[in-house]
């Protein structure tokens, strides 16, 4: 065979080369969008013929066209999705490219158990739907952190993925586990802050029988009802409410349960002081019968100081008078037994201390034991 004839089938088989394309469903491939038909995308992929990229495969989000997806000359990853047809035309799919991507990212992001933002997208039954890298998730009622569902659609929120599975497209997230662990870290900073002894304002947010919770920048810390106020409290909703603004003492920190226990009666000046100096034993003193227990009688004989008229005087009062002690009674007593050290006062009907009322319960730490919650 002649030297020219070889040369000649030499670069006839390059030729073939050059046109020699393989392209099969599944594929993924690069191609630069040319044009736009149909509301899709004409792609050049370098086959005989343009491929076409539906609507409906441009993009998850269905409100945008296919000019604001893809500009003329921009190059992209596109996956094959219907072989060539009788014209010898592919059809791709931009957008399970870009969920593949997605969930690939998704699924890196529950290894690394980040947050991720999504945009909640409507309500459904049991949860709300959301828009995330493109794709649709799921996020139950159990976790979600707003009462009202309904109030979320339309904005973006902070999520944890607790199920990634591509197969089946199913996504399930939760916003109560990301805020629960944001949480969980702005209590560890703002604990590594705190002093016993430190005033800090906070956020009346929750009453109870026993106190109130109050927030202080992340952590919500125990007012208990004793610490209310150094006169008698029957409820926290007596002294304050939800929503009101409050200073209040740090008195108690355990870091081990994450606790932090207040005061608002340590802020206010201490009474005790001035009944120190203006009551002494065996004066005569009045004041309100303010609560009766099955050993006496607290009795108010100066804003938040209580006095014990103990069973047997109580028994003795309602002798002399022939009227039982009801709260809210005023009397007249003796102070029988005076110490400011320990804020003790018994007081008498009669005059005198006998000897089985020597032994007297100490108002300030009868209050807290009955105000421990269960």
């Amino acid at each position: 065979m002649a030297a020219e004839e070889i040369e000649k089938i030499s670069e006839f088989e390059q030729l073939l080369k050059l046109y020699d394309y393989s392209f099969k469903k599944g594929d993924i491939i690069k191609g630069k969008v040319i044009g736009y038909e149909r509301g899709g995308l004409m792609v050049d992929i370098g086959a005989k013929t343009a491929a076409v990229v539906p609507s409906k495969e441009l993009s998850i989000d269905y409100g945008k066209s296919a000019q604001d997806i893809a500009k003329i000359d921009d190059e992209k990853e596109f996956i094959i999705i219907r072989d060539e047809d009788e014209e010898g035309q592919l059809t791709l799919s931009l957008k399970r490219v870009a969920a593949a991507h997605s969930w690939s990212k998704l699924e890196a992001i529950k290894e690394e158990d980040a947050v991720v933002e999504a945009e909640v997208i409507s309500t459904v039954k049991g949860g709300v739907l959301v828009d995330v890298l493109g794709l649709r998730g799921f996020v139950p009622a159990s976790h979600i952190r707003v009462r009202d569902p309904e109030s979320l659609v339309g904005q973006k929120i902070q999520l944890k993925v607790l199920s990634v599975e591509p197969k089946e497209n199913n996504l399930i997230m939760s916003q109560r586990k990301a805020l629960s662990d944001q949480q969980a870290e702005q209590r560890k900073d703002v604990f590594g802050k705190l002093e016993v002894g430190q005033v800090v304002e906070g956020e009346v947010v929750r009453l109870a029988d026993f106190g109130a919770f109050i927030d202080i920048g992340g952590i919500d810390g125990l007012l208990p009802l004793s610490q209310m106020s150094w006169r008698w409290v029957d409820h926290p909703s007596d002294v304050i409410t939800v929503g009101d603004k409050i200073n209040v003492e740090i008195i108690g920190i355990d870091l081990e349960k994450q606790r932090v226990s207040l005061s608002l009666k340590n802020l206010q000046p201490d009474p005790w002081i001035e009944v120190a100096k203006t009551i002494k034993e065996g004066e005569k003193v009045s004041g309100t019968v303010i609560r009766l227990k099955h050993f006496g009688a607290f009795v108010e004989i100066y804003p938040g100081v209580e006095a014990l008229l103990p069973q047997k005087e109580v028994l003795e009062y309602q002798s002399q008078t022939g009227t039982s002690i009801e709260v809210g009674n005023n009397i007249e007593a003796t102070v029988v037994r005076f110490n400011p050290e320990d804020r003790r006062i018994s007081l008498s009907i009669t005059g005198r201390l006998s000897e089985d009322e020597k032994i007297v319960t100490n108002p300030v730490t009868s209050v807290a034991e009955e105000e421990k919650p269960g």
